[in-house]
């Protein structure tokens, strides 16, 4: 019998290359969910092998609920579980305010914890199993103009880490992927790739897929992409100062205001 692997935000970026990759697995039949039914459609019959989809905006209240009603109607243990949906607005906090850290949480944590909820009792039924949520290098490390976002983020990494150590016992591993600039469809990262001293920062989807097998079917802990991002997250512990004078900097600044759109979307 083969395993179930439900990956959010499949139809375009990260997660679509992950739902590609893991087509690559013996054993694995994919439950893509996103909110664009044409793409989860055209992706769908383009891995083949009995790949499914659920077209579902993961903050809607029943949302949880219709993936694990079509996780149960597939009558298949449920291996694996990719929690990479997010979504992130500009704005700083004077600007942005409440109203915009209420919306990003909404999609990168609390429709997180909700799925992950709604589909726990399967995977720890079809133990060993795994989870791997995608937060973000922003999710150690801030940046200004991105704190809602990083808001997200860093609580993301930290329940995956209390997460982590509550469902070793049940035999669910919990892995992490931080990602730093990826080039995806909401985050085009064209002002870093047109320059070459930046071009290096931007790594690819199909290098974030590669982390999140490592992390889920692995087992791995945590994985930064590239990895050299970890250095970042390290210094930041190490010499919070020094961060902090180092991001205050005109080329971070000029960084801040240029990559990303006023509204990036991961989910699709």
């Amino acid at each position: 019998m083969s395993r179930l692997a439900v990956v959010t935000g499949a139809s375009s970026g990260i997660g679509e290359a992950t739902a590609l990759r893991l087509a690559r697995e013996d054993g694995l039949r994919l439950v893509l969910v996103a909110r664009r039914e044409d793409r989860l459609r055209a992706l769908a019959e383009r891995i083949g092998g009995g790949a499914t989809y659920v077209a579902a905006d993961l903050t809607a209240p029943d949302a949880p609920a219709r993936v694990r009603e079509h996780v149960e109607g597939l009558g298949e243990p449920l291996g694996l579980l990719v929690n990479n949906a997010g979504a992130g607005w500009r704005a700083k906090f004077a600007d942005g305010g409440y109203e915009n850290v209420r919306r990003t949480m909404e999609i990168n944590f609390d429709a997180v914890l909700r799925l992950t909820e709604a589909l726990l009792p399967l995977l720890r039924a079809a133990a060993p199993s795994a989870i791997v949520n995608v937060s973000s290098t922003a999710g150690r490390v801030a940046r200004g103009g991105s704190g809602a976002y990083s808001a997200s983020k860093f609580a993301l990494a930290g329940w995956s880490d209390a997460l982590y150590l509550e469902e070793a016992p049940h035999g669910v591993h919990v892995g992490l992927v931080l990602p730093g600039f990826i080039t995806t469809e909401g985050f085009p990262q064209a002002e870093l790739t047109a320059k070459p001293l930046t071009r290096r920062m931007v790594s690819t989807p199909e290098k974030g897929a590669e982390a999140i097998v490592e992390a889920g079917l692995g087992r791995r802990p945590e994985r930064y992409v590239p990895r050299p991002y970890g250095i970042a997250a390290a210094l930041r512990v190490i010499s919070p100062r020094l961060t902090r004078r180092v991001l205050g900097g005109g080329a971070a600044q000029a960084m801040t205001t240029r990559t990303g759109a006023d509204a990036a979307d991961e989910e699709g």
